[in-house]
């Protein structure tokens, strides 16, 4: 149908056109229904297409816009969780350094403690072997002793001889 009326009213603005060469008037009138004409048809076929385009090209440049609007959000949103995320890596950094130095305290008290009863029981060890090697050393000496009073001679000695036997031997 559309192509109908395109068709007539081309043919139409043809025959107006033409009569305007034959005659030496003025023909204003004819070519101003000829504009209109053209001008009717211009806006009857490309009107709704033209509306449509820049209709759907508003709605394409909107979807982007908000697409684009969603993103920007969602990697605010992102960046905020990541800022986050450092902030409790850091308090856990600085919670763990603290935790360790503790720790590292409690173990070096620990290790020297330890460290101080080993000393006191060698110390212990010590003092008892050289009790043990004084007493050995004494019964030496009074067995040497005895040795020799029994075997130099076998008169009776006193009290007094013993003792000088004795501070020969221990001196």
């Amino acid at each position: 149908m559309g192509k109908i009326i395109v068709t007539v009213l081309l043919l139409s603005a043809y025959l107006f056109g033409s009569d305007a060469g034959a005659e030496a008037s003025t023909d204003i009138v004819q070519r101003t229904v000829n504009f209109l004409i053209f001008a009717g048809i211009l806006y009857y076929v490309l009107a709704e297409p033209v509306k449509n385009y820049f209709s759907g090209r508003s709605k394409g440049i909107s979807d982007e816009l908000e697409k684009v609007q969603e993103r920007l959000l969602e990697s605010k949103r992102l960046r905020e969780a990541a800022e986050q995320k450092i902030e409790e890596a850091e308090r856990f950094a600085n919670e763990l350094g603290e935790l360790s130095k503790k720790e590292n305290k409690i173990l070096s008290d620990k290790i020297l403690s330890h460290c101080e009863q080993e000393l006191e029981i060698i110390e212990k060890q010590n003092g008892s072997l050289i009790e043990l090697d004084k007493r050995k050393m004494v019964r030496e000496v009074v067995a040497d002793v005895m040795n020799e009073v029994m075997n130099g001679s076998n008169e009776a000695l006193g009290k007094e001889a013993m003792t000088e036997i004795l501070k020969k031997k221990v001196a």
